[in-house]
């Protein structure tokens, strides 16, 4: 399939990209290479390579989500400067 400079304008027009007849040329010609390789990768034969569904390993470093108990409320609160309603009170920023 070959890239036509109607093919890159009608992008253009979706992207929502003003593009100038210097660009088009361009965008058509790169475009047009990108599909050429990608017709190079279908002709491999693949048939003999597993499918993966990830390209890295699925392990997972993070620790299990597990129910805890959670920390005193007023042992959070004694170090705060300023306190209200059981919650920090910062400075209003809006006003």
């Amino acid at each position: 399939m070959a890239i036509t400079k109607k093919d890159v304008e009608h992008v253009a027009v979706l992207a929502r990209l003003a593009l100038s007849e210097q660009e088009i040329k361009l965008y058509t010609e790169q475009m047009a290479n990108i599909l050429s390789y990608v017709e190079k990768l279908r002709a491999l034969d693949t048939r003999v390579v597993e499918s993966t569904a990830y390209t890295t390993s699925t392990n997972t470093v993070f620790r299990k989500d597990e129910m805890k108990p959670s920390l005193p409320q007023e042992g959070i609160l004694s170090n705060a400067p300023e306190k209200a309603k059981g919650c920090f009170k910062v400075p209003r920023i809006i006003e």
